[in-house]
């Protein structure tokens, strides 16, 4: 019994470790086009963030474009795209393993802020684990919440942008 504690307290370390290094935020100054590169290691792996224009110099009127966000495969496919918004949340499912380009095109002079949030998630298969059959459906079940609890997390910094977009626009 100690010997499957030991296994499963190792391996949600691993996990958490793994969720850690899988998550990015960062905020970006949008001029023209600004990319952004993440690398996804496993095909059908879900791609999955938010971004906020977070406008400091001007307020944003029906006569402003947005901005244009575009998410580009390792082969150079278009596999997501948004045309003039201030921000929204997209979730891909990765075609294939690889460098991914997420892309923002600002076609207004003015500079543009964008905070920008995504998450590689991967759950593991019976074939990725130890094993050992009484942990296989233990760490199932902690992949599946660790994406459950990412999916909140990434939720309430959207709503935060968004929050702090608004406050601007007073």
């Amino acid at each position: 019994m100690a010997k499957i504690w030991g296994k499963m307290w190792a391996l949600m370390g691993l996990l958490l470790f793994n969720s850690v290094c899988n998550v990015s935020s960062l905020s970006v100054n949008v001029n023209n086009i600004e990319c952004v590169y993440e690398y996804v290691l496993y095909e059908g792996d879900t791609i999955s963030g938010n971004f906020v224009v977070v406008d400091h110099d001007i307020f944003w009127g029906s006569d402003h474009p947005g901005i244009d966000f575009t998410v580009t495969s390792p082969l150079g496919n278009t596999v997501h795209e948004l045309k003039g918004t201030s921000g929204d949340k997209f979730e891909v499912k990765a075609p294939r393993s690889g460098m991914y380009k997420f892309c923002f095109h600002n076609p207004h002079s003015a500079p543009e802020t964008v905070s920008f949030h995504i998450h590689i998630g991967h759950i593991p298969t019976e074939h990725d684990l130890a094993k050992d059959e009484h942990l296989d459906p233990i760490n199932v079940k902690i992949a599946e919440l660790r994406e459950a609890l990412e999916s909140v997390t990434a939720e309430q910094k959207y709503l935060k942008a968004r929050d702090t977009r608004h406050r601007h626009s007073k």
